[in-house]
C-alpha cells in the first residue's frame, strides 16, 4: 500500500505520551503509532455505522424472511 506524507498539529502533551510509547517500544516510531491509531478509529466508527444501519432492521420482518427461504422445497434450489 503506498504511503503519503503529511503534517499535522498535536497538542504538546499527546505528543510527549506519544514519543513515550515509542521510548518504551511499544511503537517503532511516531509515524507507525499515528498510523495505528488513525486505523482502529476509523475501523470502529465503521463498525459503528453498520450497527446503527442494523438496529433500523425488523427482526420479525427478518426472521420471516429467513424463513421463508428455508421452507421453500429444495428442488427447485438451483444446482451449483
Amino acid at each position: 500500500m503506498s504511503k503519503a506524507k503529511i503534517a499535522i498539529t498535536l497538542e504538546q502533551d499527546s505528543i510527549k505520551r506519544l514519543d513515550h510509547l515509542v521510548h518504551e517500544q511499544i511503537f517503532s516510531n511516531r509515524s507507525q503509532a499515528i498510523q495505528e491509531a488513525v486505523d482502529e478509529k476509523i475501523e470502529r466508527l465503521e463498525r459503528n455505522r453498520l450497527a446503527k444501519e442494523c438496529a433500523k432492521l425488523d427482526p420479525t420482518f427478518e426472521r420471516a424472511m429467513a424463513e421463508e427461504g428455508l421452507c421453500e422445497d429444495l428442488s427447485e434450489w438451483p444446482k451449483y
